[in-house]
């Protein structure tokens, strides 16, 4: 229980920062389908692995749960373990905690529950990451040379730049009544191409959301199905119930 409190906690950090210095950030829908489609759950798997796994644990997720997205055991061990890991080992991270503070500031926090871990009037926790991982730009001025408009100042370089390619971000000087200045976002500008299209880089982030999503709760797809079916079962019972105490009272006076 305390490890799985600490690893809340450790999302939560990460994905609280722009609410205390962008609070009139919209954020972006995420295609909840995304997180029924069994395509778009492995290929968010294998970017998970590919892409996040480096730095980022899932410590509380097994390699083998994939088999629920459809993944065959040969298939997970193929192409989504190191030859040192195995089919039953938990999704842990090889980066040493004490470097990972001095490069990034921080610990990167595990990721298994980070799609929970924020909800709001905003969006969904899903609604923040779609939104956080379509937001970094280039910024000099950052130790990473990155920055992003959903956290501002964050520590995190942009680990999937090269598909999304470099960008700059246009910002507007906006003063209010009473003199306070603030800068708000008016586009990005696309300083070098990226490996993939703006569509295929937003249909790629949305899977890997997606998959960041069913691995917080593996069984909520299962469990909308059950809810629907109790909710049909109950339904027709009410029908028959409400029939059967028609006929049973309607000899009495």
């Amino acid at each position: 229980m305390k490890k799985i409190l600490a690893s809340l906690l450790a999302a939560f950090t990460l994905v609280t920062g722009a609410q205390a210095s962008g609070g009139d950030l919209v954020l972006d829908k995420f295609p909840k389908e995304r997180v029924s489609d069994l395509a778009a759950l492995q290929n968010g798997a294998k970017l998970f692995v590919n892409y996040c796994l480096n730095c980022h644990a899932a410590a509380f997720m097994r390699f083998n749960r994939l088999k629920d997205i459809g993944l065959t055991e040969q298939q997970i061990k193929d192409n989504l373990l190191f030859p040192t890991d195995k089919v039953g080992d938990v999704m842990k991270v090889a980066i040493d905690t004490k470097d990972a503070k001095d490069w990034f500031g921080a610990v990167p926090p595990d990721l298994t529950l980070v799609a929970r871990s924020r909800a709001s009037h905003a969006g969904t926790g899903a609604d923040y990451l779609y939104t956080y991982l379509r937001g970094f730009y280039r910024d000099d001025t950052r130790p990473t040379g990155w920055n992003n408009i959903v956290f501002p100042n964050v520590g995190m370089p942009h680990a999937l730049w090269e598909l999304q390619g470099q960008r700059a971000a246009k910002f507007e000087e906006v003063t209010d009544s009473h003199g306070v200045k603030t800068h708000h976002l008016e586009g990005f500008e696309q300083l070098t191409p990226g490996k993939m299209s703006a569509q295929e880089y937003d249909s790629a982030v949305a899977d890997l959301v997606a998959y960041l999503q069913w691995m917080g709760e593996p069984v909520q797809t299962q469990r909308t199905k059950l809810g629907v079916g109790v909710l049909a079962f109950l339904a027709i019972f009410f029908v028959i119930a409400w029939r059967m105490n028609a006929a049973f009272w309607k000899d009495v006076k």
